[in-house]
């Protein structure tokens, strides 16, 4: 028995199945926590910001073209 134990311990440790299932799901961690922050207002707020910067200066282009 004590050697049945050993033998599928050494075949364990030599196994590099449980490997790759790792990687996968660190990269699906990293994926989803990206995601998470361009949800949460990581882009929003700059594409916010962008679109407010180009209304202003279309605002001003046209008040200063209605002005003349």
């Amino acid at each position: 028995m004590l050697q049945y134990i050993t033998k599928l311990l050494k075949k364990l440790k030599s196994s590099e199945k449980g490997q790759g299932m790792v990687e996968y799901a660190l990269i699906i961690a990293f994926v989803a926590a990206i995601a998470i922050f361009v949800l949460n207002g990581g882009l929003r707020s700059a594409v916010s910001s962008a679109f407010d910067t180009a209304s202003q200066a279309v605002n001003s282009a046209a008040a200063v073209s209605t002005s003349k």
